[in-house]
C-alpha cells in the first residue's frame, strides 16, 4: 500500500511539473499581459529586470484526398509564464509595455509566416520549403527581439522604445489581415 501511495504521489507530481512546463498564454487582441503572468524565477545575476519567453509555435499538413492540393496549417504565438519573469521591485507598467511589446513582436512574425505559408505555392518539396520558411521567419523574429533590447537598452531608452511602439502597431496593422 505504502508503494502504490508513494507510486501514485510520484506520478502526480511528474504531471504537475509537465503541466507548468507547458503551460502557455495564446497572443490575443486586445488581451494584455499582466505581471501575475510572470511566473518564472528571476535571474537575479542578470542586469535586466525581466524577461519574456514567447515564440511561434507551426503545424501543417497537406492532401490530395479532393483530387486538389489541400495545405492546411496552424501557426499560434504564445508566452511561457514558467519561463518569464520580473524581479520583484520593479514591477512598473512601463517595463511591462516593454515585456509586452517582445510579445507582440514574436505576434508579428507569426502573421509574417501565415502571410509566406498562404502565399507558398506546394510544390515537390513541401515539408522542406515549410521548414525552411519557418526557419527564415524564426531567425528574423529573433534578430528582431534581439534588436529590440539592444536599441532600448532592455526599456531604458524611452525614445527609442517610444520608436519601437509605433514601428511594431503599424507593421501589425499592416499584417491584420493574417490574425489568428
Amino acid at each position: 500500500m505504502r508503494q502504490l501511495f508513494f507510486l501514485l504521489l510520484l506520478l502526480f507530481a511528474a504531471d504537475n511539473s509537465l503541466s507548468q512546463e507547458h503551460e502557455k498564454i495564446e497572443w490575443k487582441e486586445g488581451q494584455k499581459l499582466t505581471w501575475d503572468d510572470f511566473k518564472g524565477t528571476p535571474k537575479k545575476a542578470l542586469a535586466y529586470e525581466a524577461n519574456t519567453n514567447s515564440g511561434i509555435s507551426f503545424s501543417w499538413n497537406y492532401s490530395t484526398e479532393s483530387g486538389q492540393p489541400v495545405l492546411k496549417y496552424e501557426v499560434v504565438t504564445n508566452f511561457f509564464p514558467q519561463l518569464s519573469w520580473v524581479k520583484d521591485n520593479e514591477k512598473d507598467l512601463y517595463l511591462l509595455g516593454h515585456e509586452q511589446l517582445h510579445f507582440d513582436i514574436s505576434e508579428l512574425h507569426a502573421r509574417k509566416l501565415r502571410k509566406a505559408i498562404d502565399e507558398y505555392e506546394p510544390g515537390r518539396n513541401i515539408r522542406r520549403d515549410l521548414n525552411r520558411l519557418y526557419e527564415k521567419i524564426e531567425k528574423d523574429r529573433v534578430a528582431m527581439q534581439n534588436l529590440f533590447d539592444v536599441e532600448t537598452n532592455h526599456s531604458t531608452d524611452r525614445e527609442a522604445e517610444a520608436q519601437w511602439r509605433i514601428f511594431v502597431k503599424e507593421e501589425l496593422d499592416r499584417l491584420s489581415g493574417y490574425r489568428y
